[in-house]
């Protein structure tokens, strides 16, 4: 199975982005997302942004990753 990770744009280079996510940078076409820019946080699927999040909906998933890996639970209500 494959999942889209979400990412923080840092770099565009004409279709191209550098996305990061926990101190790793990756490549990812903005092809398919165009209106993406730096700051923008984008969900990246089979390395190419397929949408702009929010970083406040990125800090509840992380939350609920940890929660799901044993740390204690911070979200109460969605």
């Amino acid at each position: 199975m494959c999942l889209a990770f979400p990412a923080k744009v840092i770099e565009i280079k004409e279709n191209l982005a550098t996305v990061e996510r926990a101190g790793v940078k990756r490549s990812a076409s903005l092809m398919l997302l165009p209106e993406a820019k730096v700051g923008d946080y984008v969900l990246v699927h089979a390395g190419f942004a397929m949408q702009i999040v929010d970083e406040e909906e990125i800090k509840i998933r992380d939350a609920l990753i940890a929660e799901m890996n044993g740390a204690p639970r911070t979200v109460f209500s969605l």
